[in-house]
């Protein structure tokens, strides 16, 4: 029984090993397709939420400022006519 054991044993830490080196690929594919998708967003010039928001905030400041300014042109041409 002792040589069966050790064809055991033998097959046990065989594929023990080959669980380690399939996980460790798994891991260094992971992290290079992290790395590849962080540098295509990059590439990209993706703006973030916040540079959106801002963006967004101070459009529509610029319409409602548009929008005053119309109305005074307005007033003025009317009191000219």
């Amino acid at each position: 029984m002792t040589p069966r054991s050790k064809i055991f044993d033998d097959i046990s830490q065989l594929m023990t090993n080959a669980m380690g080196v399939a996980q460790g690929a798994r891991t260094e594919a992971e992290t290079a397709m992290k790395g590849m998708i962080d540098r295509w967003l990059a590439d990209r010039d993706f703006v973030t939420r916040e540079e959106f928001e801002a963006v967004r905030e101070m459009a529509r400041k610029a319409r409602e400022e548009n929008a005053a300014l119309e109305a005074r042109i307005a007033a003025l041409e009317s009191r000219q006519g």
